[in-house]
């Protein structure tokens, strides 16, 4: 089995390392990341100008930094190795939950592998003022990956680990709710205006959700879809909102 791995803290990130270290033992390992840290960049790709490359080994594993973001790394990967089987990403120093999973670099990372017919798997856990203990997560790791890659049926799935030592795993649903980022405005050294984008933690979480999982101790298993359709609204749409008497103009 040929695994890539990704991410977007950077090629540097103990993270991928620890995650590297994992998925060596189901296969053969290629690590392709940014070179710099890119999180939040969502499912941005590089059009304006080329990418470059360069090898960047890490702990006896091949592995390339190069200058573009999450989902360019996977797309580069991919076409420098072919016949990738399933592209890792992570694990994340910071928890991708809920409505925060729409602009996570580290889950557009396994989206791209799903777009391009591969299998995606993200894994992240809270970052804190200490590092994570990466050690204690490891054997929890290779336990997701030890069900996960044995179910080839789903194709992209968010794995949150808790902060510290799990109670066990479940599966999960995405935990949607009213969107908890915020602008703060603030003023430099000199007295200037900027602007800080952060998150406003929400307290209430529903149980079965993602947030209530990690929340409660559990490893958060949510399979996801590529497909956005509401098809609830689409049926409704169709049915009661009459497109025969529109007039084009």
């Amino acid at each position: 089995m040929r695994i890539l791995i990704a991410n977007d803290d950077g090629v540097y990130s103990p993270g991928i390392a620890a995650l590297a270290d994992v998925a060596k033992e189901f296969g053969e390992v290629r690590i392709v990341a940014p070179d710099v840290e890119r999180s939040s960049a969502g499912h941005a790709i590089t059009a304006s100008r080329p990418l470059s490359i360069k090898r960047t080994p890490i702990q006896g594993i091949d592995a390339w930094r190069t200058d573009g973001t999450p989902a360019d790394c996977v797309a580069l990967g991919a076409f420098l190795w072919e016949k990738v089987d399933v592209v890792l990403s992570g694990i994340n120093l910071g928890s991708n939950l809920g409505n925060g999973i729409w602009h996570s670099g580290t889950l557009a990372a396994a989206k791209q592998a799903a777009l391009m017919g591969m299998r995606g798997i993200a894994f992240s856990t809270p970052s804190t003022e200490s590092e994570p203990q990466f050690e204690v997560l490891k054997p929890w790791v290779r336990t997701v990956l030890k069900l996960l890659l044995d179910a080839p049926e789903l194709q992209l799935v968010n794995v949150n680990l808790p902060e510290k030592l799990p109670r066990g795993i479940l599966w999960t649903r995405q935990s949607v709710r009213q969107y908890d980022g915020k602008v703060v405005a603030s003023k430099d050294p000199y007295g200037r205006a900027n602007y800080w984008f952060t998150v406003v933690p929400i307290e209430d979480v529903e149980e079965g959700t993602d947030r209530w999982a990690t929340e409660q101790g559990y490893v958060s298993m949510t399979p996801l879809r590529l497909d956005l359709t509401d098809n609830a609204c689409l049926k409704h749409a169709a049915e009661e909102l009459s497109l025969d008497k529109v007039l084009f103009t």
